[in-house]
């Protein structure tokens, strides 16, 4: 039978023991993302610019790429992109 001091410190060590696990849990999630792929907000050609917004997974920000024109066809608002010559914005 447990005394009350020992169901205290097994309750503290419980509640360590949940914390370590969220704060582990959610930092995996964080290194998961690509910091260069993102969702398509908008699409559009200006002068020979065929050109995606991109909004980031990493810090929500949009940026224009222009693209070929065989590259923006295929792809729409919406769409999941990852820009491979770019590391973030």
């Amino acid at each position: 039978m447990r005394t009350k001091k020992s169901n205290q410190i097994f309750r503290a060590l419980l509640l360590l023991n949940l914390i370590f696990l969220v704060f582990f849990f959610d930092s995996c999630s964080e290194d998961e993302k690509e910091c260069n792929c993102g969702t398509i907000a908008n699409d559009g050609i200006t002068d020979d610019c065929y050109w995606l917004e991109i909004r980031s997974d990493c810090s929500q920000m949009k940026k224009q790429f222009c693209f070929d024109q065989d590259i923006w066809f295929d792809n729409h608002p919406g769409d999941y992109f990852c820009v491979t010559n770019e590391t973030g914005w």
